[in-house]
Formats: C-alpha cells, structure tokens, sequence
C-alpha cells in the first residue's frame, strides 16, 4: 500500500495524459503578454484594494519592509514554480508538480490544500467586490437595503453590540450593520441577511470563464490596463500629499505589529503561481511561463511597496483601518471627487482577480480528474468553449454560495495557511529534481547557488542575531511553561528543526541555496499565523484524506495502470 501511495508519475507520463484528450483538449491561445496579464489581475486584486489597509493599521509604515520580505519569498517560490512549469508544462499547478516530486498522495493533498488558496480566496475577493460596488452605488445616489449587502455575522454581532452598549458604542459601519439586522425580513424570528452582490459576480465571472480562454483573455487584459492606470494615478497623484512626519513613528508597534500583517500582506500576492494552471493554454509554455512569472511578481512587488509607503503618507496610519484604503485617502484630503474614480475603478480591478481565480480552480480539478483522483466529470472539456465546463460550475457554486453568508475576515489566514503549505512542496520538489536528476530536463533552471556551507551560516547567523538583539524574545520565551511553549510556540519549535534537518541534508547532497530560502522563509511566515486557523486547515486535511481513501485511492489511473 505505501509504494501506491507514494507512486510517482515521470514527467512523460504526464504530458502523454494532457495530449490523450486528442480534439477535446484546452485552446492553445495565451502568449507571455498574457500570462504576465493573468498574473497581475491575479495578485493586484482584494490585497491592495482592501487588505492592505488592516495590514498598515497594523504595522504602520513599516509595512512596507514586510511587502519586501514577502516579495523576496515569493521571487525564491517564483523561480521554483517556474522550473517545474518548464519542465511539466500542463494543467495542475503544484498538484502536478508534487505528483512527479513526491507521488499520489502528497499531490492530492497539495491539490486538496489548493482550494484553500483559490476557491476561498475568492470567497474573499468577492465579499471585497461587494463592499467596493455597494460604496461605488452609493457615490452615485443609489443605496441597496443593508440585509442583501453583507453576512448575517455583521449584522448579529452589531446588533448584539448595540444591545449591550448603546448606540454610542458603534462605529458608523456597525450602525448600519445593526440596522440592517432590524430592517431584514424574517422567516419567523430568523432574519434574512445575505451579500447579494458577492455572489452575483461570482455567477457573473464563472459565465465568462464558461463561455471561453479567450474571452477570458481578452476581459482580463482591459481590466489590468484600468488597474495599473489607477494604481499609478493613486500613486503618483497621492504622492504630493505625503507628509513624511505621517512616516514617524516608522513601526509603531514594534516587529509583533509589523508580523501581525503577514497574512494580509501574503494574501496580496497570491496569484503568481495561478497562471502555471494554464499551461495547456499557453503557445509556448515551457518558454512563456517562467518568464510570466518573475516579470508579474516583480511589477506587483513595486507596486506594492509604493503605493504602501504612499497610503501611510498620505494619512497617519491610524486611519488605515477602512474596507477601502484607496478610496478613503482622497476622501480624507477633501479629494471625494477622486475618491469617487477610485471607487468605481476598484470594482473593476478586483472583478480582474476573480476571473483569474476561477479560471485556475477548474483547471487543477480537470488535472485531478484525468488521474482518477476526482469523478470523471471533472476532466469533461466543453465541445464549443474548450474550458472544463463541469468543473467551472461547480467551482463557481463552491465561491458563490459561502461568500452570499461568511465574514472576509474568516477566509483571509486560511487562505494563507493552504498557500504556505503548496508552495514549501514547489520550493522542496526543485531540491528532489536536482537529486533525481530531474531538473536536466528543465528548460528554465532556478540559478544554482552550492547551499552546502550557507545554510549553516545562515542558521549560525540566525541564532546568534537573536542571542545579541532578541533579548525581549527570549525573556518571553523563559516566562512560558512547557504546555504554554507548546500552545504557542510549536511552529516556530519546527521553523527551526527544519532549518537544522535542511543544514544536515544540504551538507550531504549540496542543495541549492535558492530553494531552501523559499522554504524557510515560507515556513516561517507560515508560523505567524494563528493557531486557529492550523487547526482548520489541518481539519480540511482531514476530510481531503477521507475523500481520497474513500475515492482517489480506488480509482487512480496510476495505481491502477500498476496493479
């Protein structure tokens, strides 16, 4: 049982399953134009639309050194994705990378951890769309009842809260929320609240990706061109109104503030690897892909640290705390007109991130089921649109359904939790390339730099940075019980066994530096999240592993081809 468990599929496996489809196949239409136009709809979306105003409340201006930080980390798992898109140029993103890296049943669970990353990260950029078009109508003297505009959760704890304390004690969003729980319909004494605009757009955006690639392509590319123009105009516009003394203090609470960002921050650049899902689509992807790749998540990641040092310019980061960051400055500096172009400019920006999102979910669920790991319907390829029609419904109802009734908030650290975890394999199956061989096959390589001796250094360095200028750190640690370190600490414990066993294992097969710096500084982002949401991931897990047994494991075309 553990060698089919554990079976691995050779790369020419692979792309001789993609090519069986014969005339059913995926539209072969998508340049690198494209792709880097997929991948910048795809992480310039609900992040730096919404998110990265909690994140600077948060952290301050300092932020912005935390977007360099997880930008770095991104380049590192870039450059990991984009040698294994090179080298297994088909529909499956990291599900299909694991499967050639570490066999059958660490790819079902990177695929099962990649509905996290896009199924409910789009449950997030939905509820953010809503929230920017609901403000958009209202610019225009257009105001939907409160009840079909957010999630029931808003509008109970509000009203919970005004019970408790009084109106005085609610912000003027949670009055509203508090009206709309009393102004809702009821079935009996159960009022009905839902987001009626999160889950149109979703029926909305899964339409198009129905209806075709191209059509796809083509709504994406003038979407990004409005983005990036209002992205530019915000920043350049915005930047004759930065008072650097809105700059002091620079991180205002202290490294904890900044690190209590990482799932915002991270939340804002998911998406790079989201166009390695369409490489069936792709002229020529073993050359296209890479490059997409690198040059979207460099453009985003300054972006990023502008408009960041921007915003807390502008306004003192105590103000960032909004749904609508953008927005909100120009309305803060008397500029509504303005502040009005953001708002209706956002709406389409952000519809560009879901489209992105939606089409790479069905494509890794059509891979999944090629392998007999998912019903067969899954791999079914519209006769006319060429798109995996079946599993874009469904994946259409997976986002449309919970975004009408969930919090944002909910989703955000999950998201982040699933993404971590797929791009630690990606970053770890270039290290089982180079030591099988594999990578000789790559026609884009992640640069070799001989880690032997400098993951230890950089280990030695670690420790010794702490013992010199982590005093505060470890104090916190010395006041801990065993049981508390435990509760507590347990992911930072196994940040740093794994940087040990990485120190070992470099030595003996001289790892290259690049990817073991993507998977420990992933890992330790990883780390900052809340216990919480492990526990729901690993929930997830849970059920994934029950579907697989119960499904996967019995009808995989690999095992089954061995038997």
């Amino acid at each position: 049982m553990a060698n089919r468990l554990f079976r691995k599929k050779s790369v020419e496996q692979i792309i001789d399953a993609s090519r069986s489809t014969g005339k059913g196949g995926l539209a072969k239409v998508l340049g690198v134009r494209d792709l880097v136009s997929l991948g910048i709809a795809a992480i310039v979306g609900a992040g730096i639309f919404s998110t990265i105003g909690l994140a600077s409340f948060n952290g301050g201006p300092a932020v912005s050194l935390l977007f360099v930080f997880v930008a770095i980390a991104c380049v590192f798992t870039a450059l990991s994705y984009a040698q294994f898109a090179s080298t297994v140029p088909v529909s499956g993103s990291a599900y299909t990378y694991a499967y050639v890296a570490f066999g059958e049943l660490f790819a079902w669970i990177i695929g099962w951890a990649l509905i996290l990353e896009y199924a409910v990260s789009n449950m997030v950029v939905a509820i953010s769309w809503s929230q920017y078009f609901v403000s958009m109508l209202e610019g225009f003297g257009i105001r939907l009842p409160g009840w079909l505009t957010m999630a029931p959760a808003y509008a109970s704890e509000a009203y919970a809260e005004l019970q408790a304390h009084g109106m005085a004690s609610l912000s003027r969003v949670d009055q509203l929320a508090a009206a709309a729980y009393q102004q809702a319909p009821r079935v009996g004494d159960i009022p009905i609240i839902f987001d009626l605009p999160a889950g149109l757009i979703t029926f909305l955006v899964t339409w198009l990706v129905y209806t075709g690639i191209k059509e796809s392509r083509t709504a994406s590319n003038v979407m990004v061109v409005i983005k990036i123009g209002v992205i530019l105009f915000v920043i350049f516009g915005g930047a004759f109104f930065v008072k650097p003394e809105n700059w002091a203090p620079f991180a205002p609470n202290g490294m904890e503030g900044v690190a209590s960002g990482v799932a915002a921050v991270f939340f804002a650049f998911i998406g790079f690897d989201s166009i390695s899902t369409t490489a069936e689509e792709c002229k020529n992807p073993q050359r296209d892909l890479p490059r997409a790749m690198i040059l979207c998540l460099l453009i985003c990641a300054v972006l990023y640290i502008l408009i960041t040092l921007v915003l807390t310019g502008m306004v003192n980061y105590t103000e960032l705390n909004v749904k609508d960051p953008l927005s909100y400055v120009f309305q803060y500096i008397g500029m509504d007109y303005m502040a009005g172009i953001v708002s209706v400019t956002s709406v389409v920006a952000i519809t560009s991130a879901l489209l992105v999102f939606q089409l790479a979910q069905p494509r890794i669920w059509m891979t999944m089921s090629r392998d007999g790991l998912l019903w067969k319907r899954f791999a079914t390829i519209h006769p006319k649109y060429k798109t995996p029609s079946f599993a874009t419904i469904v994946a259409g109802v997976m986002v449309a359904v919970p975004a009408l009734f969930f919090k944002m908030d909910f989703f955000v650290d999950l998201t982040s939790v699933g993404t971590f975890f797929a791009f630690i394999l990606v970053c770890a199956g270039v290290l089982y390339m180079d030591y099988a061989g594999i990578s000789k096959q790559s026609k884009f390589r992640v640069p070799y730099i001989n880690g032997k001796y400098l993951i230890i250094l950089g280990l030695l360095l670690a420790v010794f940075g702490i013992y010199f200028y982590g005093q505060d750190t470890i104090a916190e640690w010395r006041q801990l019980s065993f049981l508390e370190i435990i509760e507590h600490k347990l992911l930072l414990i196994i940040f740093w066994l794994v940087w040990l066993v990485l120190c070992v294992m470099g030595y003996i097969h001289r790892f290259s530096l690049l990817p073991v710096a993507g998977i420990l500084i992933n890992l330790y982002l990883m780390s900052q999240l809340g216990a919480s949401n492990w526990f729901i991931f690993l929930v997830w897990l849970a059920i994934g592993l029950l579907v697989y047994f119960g499904y996967g494991y019995k009808h995989s075309k690999l095992n089954n081809q061995a038997r």
